[in-house]
């Protein structure tokens, strides 16, 4: 959710911290800060509220602050308003000791009182205060501040991603990790800590993930990682394969709009791979392929977009593999008491890998004996080492807030798992395998036949921007991508939208319809299309606006105006939903550009949401 960069080197400290904070601005924040140690032991913090372009204002307007090892932080607010006072860094009553945090103190309460009592002053309403305030109480008793971290994180409970730095050692980085995403980079003559790979791609492709309960002690010249016992560990290093230009605009406005044009690529790179002689080939599956003969239940558990390719997954499952399926919202499951057993697979869908609601889910259906199978994009994440298999969309970054090109490489890889073991189980017909790999291998080609007209969703934008509610209906199919072209247009427009199955119109939505309201209804799930067209002739008689999705076959069946209907090429009714959404996110980014909103940015959201 926010972003942490630390540096340990031999050159300047702020001006690699600052970098590397402008890379994670995506993530969402509402205020920024960097803290140094110099040479001579002094700790010199900058903070302030605002985009990253206050602070640096602010460093050039004053006096500089050097020194060559840092922390550095954007917030994002959970306690406390965004201003000055409460961006991090946060330091301790001595002064010495700085703290970046990313993640939530639970019993934060209980220890500010201890403090409290203790006579602590506090000076910020966050809880990460909390932590450098005891940070300082155990380093008055013991001068050791390794010593003191290990006795803080034995106090506090909750999740945490931690950056330290003291002024009585100023060669020196900790870092510690419980449930909220931190890595490790390894430089020459310099290391590194980032809450997300994308800050250290600049500087180094060699990382290494660190898992929960971990402290690194981090200089210029070596990195030493100790598990909760205080043992020496040896961390697996790996070596980043994205290019640096990934995470970068490249001409385009907005990472979004590059991002949603990269899609053919991205589809082809989690598709292609896995082809092989006209067959679906799954290496990560190879090992047990019958495992899925004994599974009497499938979960998909996801948030937001996620969840939405595990609403699609729900129909293609059930359909291919015979076996009821729920989708769940990983922030429910947790605490519903859910029915799992040896014989249950979870399947897990996060693009980050770190969501924290995703994994507390993921640990509460192993606990329950469930089989993990999970799908995600990052590589070493967490959720993916937990799992008992993991499943790459190898989609490359994902810049922009709103999901697009990870949305798509998850739903189509979903969609092949559920045709590769509907074959297996003799479940799915030679013929229709057939026709489905046919499909399959054309889907890049067909997103970007749907790519190469944007003017008429430009135009479209233009005449639609200024309603204030939008609804989108559908059947099946069509209803599960109606939520995710919803959340699109909700997320980066803040329009009020919302999505709902559209044979439950007369059971009280259609009442919400009166003269020019716009409806988006989606028609590209064939053997529902009369019943949808229906549907569209109900909310006509009642003077809504018509925007109508539809494939190129179907959409004469439509009674909407020709400007108002969009249309995609049809393919194997599986793949259907990945040419559908490509309307839905185009027409969302339009309308979010008429209306003058921050579109790789919208307002209170972030990338990676790691906390609950």
């Amino acid at each position: 959710m926010c972003g942490i960069v630390g540096f340990a080197g031999k050159t300047d400290a702020v001006s690699v911290l600052l970098d590397g904070l402008e890379k994670l601005e995506y993530r969402g924040y509402d205020s920024a800060g960097v803290a140094v140690v110099s040479q001579d032991g002094r700790l010199q913090i900058k903070k302030s509220k605002g985009r990253l372009a206050v602070l640096r204002e602010q460093l050039s307007k004053s006096e500089p602050i050097e020194g060559n090892i840092g922390i550095s932080h954007t917030r994002w607010a959970t306690h406390g308003e965004p201003n000055d006072i409460n961006a991090h860094p946060h330091t301790g009553e001595n002064g010495k000791i700085a703290v970046v945090h990313n993640g939530i103190i639970e019993n934060y309460l209980e220890i500010k009182q201890f403090l409290i009592n203790e006579g602590v002053t506090f000076y910020s309403d966050t809880d990460t205060e909390v932590i450098a305030q005891l940070l300082d109480y155990y380093y008055k008793q013991n001068s050791d501040i390794t010593e003191c971290v290990y006795k803080v994180l034995n106090r506090i409970r909750g999740a945490y991603a931690l950056g330290i730095i003291c002024s009585d050692c100023p060669d020196k980085l900790i870092a510690a990790r419980k449930d909220a995403p931190l890595l490790i980079g390894y430089g020459e003559n310099s290391n590194f800590i980032a809450s997300d790979v994308t800050a250290l791609l600049a500087y180094t492709r060699t990382v290494s993930y660190m898992d929960d309960n971990e402290v690194a002690v981090i200089t210029p010249d070596s990195v030493t990682v100790y598990d909760a016992d205080k043992n020496v560990i040896e961390k697996e290093k790996h070596t980043v394969e994205w290019d640096v230009s990934a995470a970068e605009k490249g001409g385009y406005r907005h990472f979004m709009l590059k991002e949603i044009t990269e899609q053919p690529e991205a589809i082809a790179k989690t598709v292609n791979p896995r082809m092989k002689d006209g067959r679906i080939c799954f290496e990560e599956l190879a090992e047990n392929p019958d495992f899925l003969k004994d599974v009497s239940k499938i979960y998909i558990i996801a948030c937001g977009s996620a969840y939405h390719v595990g609403m699609v997954g729900k129909y293609t499952l059930e359909k291919l593999l015979k076996i009821p399926t729920e989708a769940c919202l990983a922030s429910e499951f947790r605490y519903c008491d859910p029915l799992v057993d040896e014989n249950t697979l979870a399947i897990v869908i996060s693009q980050s890998g770190e969501t924290l609601d995703s994994m507390a889910a993921m640990r509460e259906a192993k606990k329950r004996g469930a089989k993990v199978i999970s799908l995600v994009n990052v590589i070493g994440s967490s959720i993916a080492r937990e799992s008992d298999i993991v499943l790459y969309t190898w989609a490359g970054p994902e810049i922009a807030v709103a999901t697009t090109k990870a949305y798509s490489t998850q739903l189509v890889l979903l969609t092949m798992f559920a045709v590769y073991y509907s074959d297996i189980l003799g479940i799915i017909t030679e013929s229709e395998y057939v026709s489905f790999m046919r499909e399959l291998e054309l889907l890049p080609s067909k997103v970007s036949e749907i790519l190469k007209d944007t003017e008429k969703y430009q135009e479209a934008a233009a005449r639609f921007f200024n309603h204030d509610s939008v609804f989108f209906i559908g059947r099946n199919l069509d209803y599960a991508l109606g939520l995710e072209g919803s959340l699109k247009l909700k997320e980066i427009s803040y329009i009020h939208s919302e999505s709902y199955a559209a044979g439950e119109l007369k059971h009280g939505t259609i009442s919400l319809i009166e003269p020019g309201t716009l409806v988006v209804s989606l028609a590209t799930y064939a053997p529902l299309i009369e019943k949808t067209a229906s549907n569209v002739v109900e909310v006509q008689s009642r003077g809504a606006e018509v925007l109508t999705i539809a494939t190129q076959s179907n959409a004469e069946k439509l009674k909407t105006k020709k400007e108002n209907s969009f249309t995609v090429p049809d393919t194997d009714p599986l793949l259907q939903p990945n040419l559908g959404v490509i309307p839905l996110q185009l027409f969302a980014y339009y309308v979010a550009l008429n209306r003058g909103c921050d579109i790789d940015k919208p307002r209170n959201l972030a990338k990676s949401v790691t906390v609950e």
